[in-house]
Formats: structure tokens, C-alpha cells, sequence
């Protein structure tokens, strides 16, 4: 992108366009050049008889307009940014912080993996429905070009699903398992956000667009506080699974209380519940199961109200139309 700053002999020795091969080096159509024109986000060609004539300068707009609208950039905020630019305030620290968001959060790397060894590693069947949903999460991304290869974007969760299969789990109970966890992960990403932006980033995201400063010194916060969301769910996560696992094992050994690493003894209490509903357990599951399905579905509540509270659902959503 060309800065206010470039000469006059550098802008005359420019490569120079009409807007059809513009629009084939940008990869945009006339129609989009035209209608960014008449938004302001174009600078205006050249005028050489009834032809507009258009620069390099174009082009490298064109390509980061593409590139902000990929990361998910409204066309009024985009344009906000490159005012800033062209005025003078710069976008150096702007872009880096847009860098810094999306790039890696994690040091994990993206693996490939063909059909042949998706196959060998979950039972050597082929199973085009479970690979269906599997692209569909996301756990697995086609290569153009290339039908009997992925792209693995995380090999370790491709691991995990491995690993439980290979222990008897239903690769349909594996993908529902992580639909599950997923919405609940997004529940707690945002809340993590939601909270660094109200105690931290409010101040360096005050002004629309950021300083240059603020938007730089924003993009080296990003990057001290990017570990800690997986550090502190990683910990929370190892307690609650020591809490549960203990728990889970006493009852299926039958053990009246806890061991004594629990936090607090549970002495047995008798609950009564309506005929109704112990008679629609028994249909479901059969008289001698009753007491088993109880206390799972007990559990499982359990489990997901402290999940809940770690987690509250104060996910805001809705859509941002193009005007910003």
C-alpha cells in the first residue's frame, strides 16, 4: 500500500491499469472496484481521455481491503482505517495488532493425513459419514485438488479421537462429545474476553481506529496474555477432573463416602421421587437400572452447572451489517 508520502515520479513510473485488468491482478470483479470507489475506499484514478487509469497503489488497496474483509472486517470500519492511513495517522500498529489476533494460538502445527491412513488408524473401514463430520468440525479440512488427502489444523485433538476409539468410543458419541465441548470452551473464550477487554484493552481501544501507539502497545498485551486463558483452564480442568474421577470411582466401586483427598465428606441421603417419575424410569430403562440412571443423570447435572458457573452464558451475539 503506497503511504501520503510517495512522490510524483514515483506515482508516474507506477505500472499503470484499466479497471478490467485491475480487477483480474486484484482478483476483485469491476463491479466491486466501482462500487469501492463510491465508497471512498478507492482513491480516485487518474482520468486519460474517457478511460480511468489505475496504479500499483490500487492494487495493494484492493488486496488489503480483501484481506481485512477475510479477518472479518466491516466495510465502514475498513474504511475507517485506511482514512487514518491516508490522513497521515498511521496504520502500522493497527495491522499489527490484526496480525497479532489472528495469528497462532497455539504452538501446535497443521499436519496432513491421507484417506488411506485415516482409514488404518479407525478400524481400516472407510467410513465417508464420519469423515463427512469430521470435515464439518473442522478437525479435518480438504485439500483442493487432492481427494485422498486433509489437512489435520490439530493433530493432538485428531490424536484424541484416535485414542478413544481404539477404547470401544463410537466415533458418532466422539463428534457429539466434541460439539458439546466446543460450545462450552467458546462459552468460557469469551468470557475471558469479554473480561481482559473490560479491565485491559478499554484503554488502548478507546478511539476508533486506535492511535498507531495504543494499537501497538494493544498487539504487545495480546501476546503476554495470550497463554493465559489455556493456563488457567488448563489448571481448572485438572481439578475438576481429579474431583469428578474420584467421585466417579466411588461409585462404581460401590463406596459409601469419599476418600479423604475430597474437599467435603457426602454422607447418603435419601431423596423420594414421584411415582410418575419412577415408573417413566423403568420403561426407559428397566426396573433393574433405575438407580444407576438416577444417579448418572444426577451427576451429569452436576457437572454441568459447575461448568456453568466456571463459564456464564453471557455470550453476546448478533450480526454487523457492512454499513458498520
Amino acid at each position: 500500500m503506497s503511504g501520503p508520502g510517495q512522490s510524483a515520479a514515483e506515482r508516474k513510473s507506477a505500472a499503470e491499469y484499466r479497471i478490467e485488468d485491475l480487477a483480474h491482478a486484484s482478483g476483485a470483479t469491476v463491479r466491486t472496484i466501482r462500487a469501492y470507489q463510491d465508497r471512498g475506499l478507492l482513491p480516485t484514478p487518474e482520468r486519460r481521455g474517457r478511460a480511468n487509469v489505475y496504479r500499483d497503489t490500487h492494487l495493494a488497496r484492493l488486496r488489503q481491503i480483501a484481506d481485512l474483509l477475510d479477518r472479518g472486517y466491516t466495510l465502514a470500519s475498513i474504511k475507517e482505517l485506511l482514512d487514518a492511513w491516508d490522513t497521515g495517522r498511521g496504520l502500522g500498529g493497527v495491522l499489527g495488532l490484526v496480525a497479532e489476533v489472528h495469528g497462532p494460538w497455539t504452538d501446535e502445527r497443521a499436519d496432513r493425513i491421507t484417506r488411506d491412513e485415516l482409514n488404518r488408524r479407525f478400524g481400516g473401514t472407510p467410513d465417508d459419514e464420519a469423515v463427512a463430520e469430521a470435515v464439518d468440525l473442522g478437525v479435518l479440512e480438504p485439500i483442493a485438488g487432492r481427494d485422498d488427502e486433509f489437512l489435520v489444523p490439530s493433530p493432538q485433538e485428531l490424536a484424541v479421537a484416535v485414542e478413544l476409539y481404539a477404547a470401544g468410543v463410537p466415533l458418532s458419541a466422539i463428534s457429539g462429545h466434541l460439539r458439546e465441548l466446543r460450545g462450552r470452551v467458546e462459552q468460557i473464550a469469551s468470557r475471558f474476553l469479554e473480561f481482559t477487554t473490560e479491565h485491559v484493552f478499554a484503554r488502548y481501544l478507546g478511539h476508533r481506529p486506535p492511535t498507531d501507539a495504543d494499537a501497538a502497545e494493544a498487539a504487545a498485551m495480546v501476546r503476554r496474555l495470550r497463554p493465559l486463558a489455556q493456563q488457567t483452564v488448563d489448571a481448572e480442568l485438572a481439578r475438576a477432573m481429579r474431583t469428578f474421577a474420584t467421585r466417579h470411582l466411588h461409585h462404581h466401586l460401590g463406596a459409601d463416602t469419599p476418600l479423604e483427598s475430597d474437599s467435603a465428606a457426602v454422607a447418603p441421603h435419601l431423596v423420594d421421587l414421584p411415582p410418575g417419575t419412577i415408573r417413566a424410569v423403568q420403561q426407559l430403562v428397566g426396573p433393574e437400572n433405575v438407580s444407576a440412571f438416577i444417579a448418572a443423570s444426577t451427576e451429569r447435572e452436576v457437572q454441568s452447572r459447575i461448568l456453568d458457573s466456571i463459564a456464564p452464558l453471557t455470550v453476546h451475539t448478533g450480526q454487523i451489517d457492512q454499513s458498520g
